[in-house]
């Protein structure tokens, strides 16, 4: 019920904010009131600043820039194998994924530092995380341009590939604050 009444509360936010002239888009002020327990965390930069292009490749050894997901928001995770907080919250950014990924929003997981494609294949088989796809960035390139100094660090990035907000630390990624979050990012990139 708490997260209908949070679409409701967003969808009645972007209505006022379009008809003070926002056309397309999403009103990121109506977003950040969504927030609620741990989705606190979640904070929101004043001003979107531009992410690094440094590669990381996919099992198959193709090269991927967080550039690849223009057009869309994005939930950037970077996580490792070795992380507990990381084993509760994968699949619960899956069940986000599932429920909300579409041409406007998806989730992006990105395993850092030194992880195995057998350790990574073998953690997600252990949780049970079929629907997220495996990124590796092993020498924690990407990770260190970007600032992130523990994990699991999360980035939101708006459809232009810049941060717009960042979490450090775990959250309830599919709480009834996350869902409403992400209906509202799904529901229309601008």
């Amino acid at each position: 019920m708490r997260w209908f009444l949070s679409v409701v509360l967003y969808t009645a936010l972007s209505l006022g904010a379009n008809a003070q002239g926002v056309e397309r888009g999403v009103d990121l002020q109506a977003v950040q009131a969504l927030r609620e327990g741990t989705m606190k965390k979640l904070i929101f930069a004043e001003t979107p600043a531009e992410v690094a292009q440094i590669p990381f490749v996919d099992p198959e050894g193709n090269e991927h820039r967080l550039a690849d997901w223009r057009g869309k928001y994005v939930v950037v995770n970077f996580w490792a194998t070795w992380c507990g907080p990381c084993r509760k919250e994968m699949p619960e950014l899956e069940s986000l994924q599932r429920e909300f990924g579409n041409d406007n929003f998806e989730i992006v997981t990105i395993a850092t530092t030194r992880n195995t494609l057998p350790a990574i294949r073998r953690f997600f088989s252990e949780i049970g995380v079929t629907d997220l796809p495996i990124l590796i960035d092993n020498n924690s390139a990407l990770a260190s341009q970007v600032g992130v100094f523990g994990l699991p660090t999360t980035l939101l990035l708006d459809p232009e590939g810049r941060e717009i907000a960042r979490m450090r630390g775990d959250a309830n990624w599919y709480s009834d604050s996350a869902r409403a979050i992400a209906a509202a990012l799904a529901a229309g990139a601008g």
